[in-house]
């Protein structure tokens, strides 16, 4: 382009059609603009599928709260089936749903997705390395990692991961051990690690690198065994946090929290509104959400705790469905992210 006249205004504006970009004048130079910034969207999240009602339904319905205000969620849009036992993870724009029951004894192994800042329904993304439900999630802005599970066959050690802002099927990462491949374990992350605790009436808990692949690393010991499905995990990039716990015959209030950066044994954090299992984890940095839960029938409360501090949870507001459990739940700001 030719050079700009000799009295040029700061702060005029051009398209430059050699660069074909939008530029402004500062200090004598022409700059380009930034124009393909998407606003960004209040800490949102989701809770996708889960079982629900007497008698009971495999639900497909994705809801969606406002993480930084308190009240009922709100109706986003569906998934591709009916999700029991399902998982979810996302980076900052698109959430990932997978390892699901989409009726009495039938698996998928199809992951579904949304584009987080718009309600609508879900996309196929692509398949997981097997058919199951009730596997552990994880993921950071790139990266999101389905593992374990229990398929019609038996539990499964398998960790896929995917590379969230693409679509396709699972790359192997990995497996987990054989105590956490039995199902019903939660997800929790910081931007480099994921860590996978709980699983059926297990105390493990195991971590992953997520810029490496390679088996999962024992973390420590949950004071109370069993995830008991959903995802339950919320973290901030520093602290994990899981809840909605069930031991054999006993669906238990009690709240966990580590050190995600360092190794060793859960602490007590505080108590639900009541005892319950298959809740759904959502949380931005500060703010964690236990969404749902059960026995069967029993709940659609949506409770939040202060992740830095410790203490018991407070009434956020109800999901949008009654008495739903097991739904996978997360957020466009986790700690992952």
């Amino acid at each position: 382009m030719s050079l700009p006249p000799s009295e040029v205004p700061q702060g005029a504006i051009r398209f430059n059609t050699d660069s074909q970009k939008l530029e402004f004048y500062a200090q004598g130079e022409w700059w380009n603009m930034v124009t393909d910034s998407a606003a960004p969207v209040a800490p949102r999240g989701l809770f996708m599928g889960g079982i629900q009602g007497s008698p009971i339904v495999y639900a497909n319905a994705i809801d969606y709260v406002n993480i930084s205000t308190t009240g009922n969620a709100v109706d986003f849009g569906d998934l591709n089936r009916g999700a029991f036992g399902t998982s979810a993870t996302a980076s900052n724009t698109r959430a990932l749903q997978g390892q699901a029951e989409s009726s009495s004894s039938v698996y998928s192994a199809q992951v579904d997705y949304v584009e987080i800042a718009t309600a609508g329904n879900a996309l196929d993304f692509g398949d997981l390395s097997a058919a199951k439900r009730s596997g552990g999630a994880n993921g950071n802005q790139t990266r999101g990692l389905f593992s374990g599970g229990q398929p019609g066959s038996g539990p499964v050690a398998n960790i896929d991961y995917f590379t969230i802002s693409s679509t396709g099927n699972f790359t192997n990462f990995g497996n987990l051990s054989p105590t956490l491949a039995e199902g019903f374990a939660s997800g929790i992350n910081s931007p480099t690690r994921g860590i996978v605790a709980g699983g059926s009436s297990s105390k493990t808990s195991e971590y992953m690198t997520f810029a490496s692949t390679g088996n999962a690393i024992d973390f420590g010991t949950a004071l109370t065994g069993g995830g008991q499905g959903g995802n339950c995990g919320l973290s901030s990039p520093v602290r994990g946090i899981f809840g909605g716990i069930s031991t054999p015959g006993n669906n238990t209030n009690v709240i966990e929290f580590i050190t995600i950066a360092s190794l060793g044994t859960f602490q007590d954090f505080g108590d639900l509104s009541s005892g319950r299992a298959g809740t759904a984890g959502m949380c931005s940095p500060t703010r964690g959400l236990f969404a749902g839960g059960g026995p069967l029938g029993s709940y659609n409360v949506i409770d939040y705790v202060n992740i830095q501090s410790t203490g018991n949870a407070t009434t956020f507001g109800n999901l949008n469905r009654n008495n739903v459990k097991e739904g996978g739940g997360t957020s466009n700001a986790h700690g992952g992210l």
